[in-house]
């Protein structure tokens, strides 16, 4: 498997090639039975763990990534043609860990590297969001199939001082025609 990219060094039109050029299985069409459980957990931080021990081999875990799927029921699950198996995901399944940003005010276009070493652009399509939590806000991306990536703090503090260095009447920002508030209000 190739190395992640390092969106610093990328453009926005070589980050749309990426994210197009990447072919995730079809999970969303395949059906099978229901097999157990697959012993895996993914943690609050991304870290995803088989029977109590870290999963330390990267290929693995983007390999395991591209087979999970979001139930309607808000579980997760691996999947291929043949088998079903649960997955606990503490938090999101996902963890944007990388921020790139070009353009300002409506002509801004945001691109995060998920942890997995997916890119997702935020857009109409792939939601930022700010949710309340016990423990304060927290920034999630919409990600694929009702799955999503909760935003590093550290890509939290890079979004909230381009917004604050926006200026504008409400704290947030916009990417790809889409406007994302971060202050908490509706």
């Amino acid at each position: 498997m190739e190395p992640l990219p390092d969106l610093s060094t990328l453009s926005l039109a070589d980050i749309a090639r990426l994210a197009a050029e990447k072919r995730l299985p079809p999970v969303e069409k395949w059906n099978p039975d229901h097999c157990g459980d697959s012993e895996m957990r993914i943690a609050r931080d991304g870290t995803w763990f088989h029977q109590g021990s870290p999963i330390g081999r990267e290929t693995m875990v983007r390999l395991f990534s591209s087979i999970l799927r979001r139930e309607p029921d808000g579980s997760h699950v691996l999947v291929t043609p043949v088998e079903k198996l649960d997955i606990a995901v503490e938090d999101a399944p996902f963890v944007a860990v990388e921020l790139k940003s070009e353009g300002e005010g409506r002509d801004r276009t945001l691109a995060f590297r998920i942890k997995n070493g997916d890119i997702v652009t935020a857009g109409p399509a792939h939601a930022l969001i700010l949710r309340e939590t016990p423990d304060g806000p927290h920034p999630y991306l919409h990600v694929r199939g009702g799955m999503e990536a909760l935003v590093a703090r550290s890509v939290y503090y890079e979004l909230m001082n381009l917004a604050l260095e926006e200026d504008a009447d409400r704290i947030g920002l916009w990417s790809e025609g889409a406007f994302f508030p971060l202050d908490g209000a509706a």
